[in-house]
């Protein structure tokens, strides 16, 4: 693939998945996402010409100059947007699919000190929230989406959504007609239980309120019978 053409996916990325882009030249010249992945393209190609160090410095450049870490060996696929991406780490052996979407904060890690396979695979379509660590040699599946702060450190299936820490699974995605069918949460569900009961009785509270503060004389009164005897 020619670089006009990644340049042209990269800013196209940005474009799509960005209101705030107003447009292609915006991009080009202040997005740092966009400059992290055009230098980590270069690097990319570099380390794999046989001249990792030239390729690592190129790597420690783009970091300092966007705050955004890609080593040179992470593959990653087309239409690929880093949003914000400030604090964004990506590991030697990742590899990333197309049309994906990271957020600041991400980190894409290892667990293990060995040469091997040791960093996430996300497939296509994967978007990962702000501030959230996917660790470990874990396969990320086809259009999942990872929540905002979530740890997670095992394979998620494809179209699921996940959040927590660790992160589990809360919904799926049906990616036919784009329904999401939320899983039932028992945890949520009693701090659901929990607010309602609460807003209850904090309504309750304000009525006996509203009653112990009215005058006395226009509380309830008994009620006077024949023969001059109240009830």
């Amino acid at each position: 693939m020619s670089w006009l053409t990644h340049i042209h996916e990269d800013v196209g990325a940005a474009m799509r998945r960005d209101p705030a882009a107003r447009s292609a030249v915006e991009v080009l010249l202040t997005y740092p996402g966009v400059h992290a992945l055009l230098l980590h393209r270069i690097a990319h190609r570099i380390d794999a010409a046989g001249h990792p160090l030239i390729a690592r410095l190129l790597s420690h450049t783009a970091r300092m100059l966007t705050g955004i870490e890609i080593h040179p060996r992470a593959t990653i696929g087309r239409d690929f947007f880093i949003d914000h991406g400030m604090g964004v780490v990506i590991g030697e052996t990742t590899v990333i699919g197309d049309h994906c979407h990271l957020l600041q904060g991400v980190t894409l890690g290892g667990t293990s000190t060995r040469r091997e396979k040791r960093h996430p695979t996300l497939e296509d379509e994967v978007t990962v929230g702000a501030g959230a660590q996917i660790i470990g040699a874990v396969t990320i599946g086809t259009g999942a989406k990872i929540g905002a702060g979530s740890v997670v450190v095992s394979s998620v299936p494809p179209g699921a959504t996940v959040v927590g820490v660790p992160g589990h699974v809360i919904a799926y995605t049906n990616r036919s007609n784009d329904t999401v069918e939320r899983l039932p949460d028992p945890e949520w569900d009693r701090i659901d239980a929990l607010e309602r009961r609460i807003a209850e009785l904090e309504g309750r509270i304000a009525q006996d309120e509203a009653t112990a503060s009215q005058p006395d004389d226009t509380r309830a009164r008994p009620t006077e019978v024949p023969g001059g005897s109240a009830r």
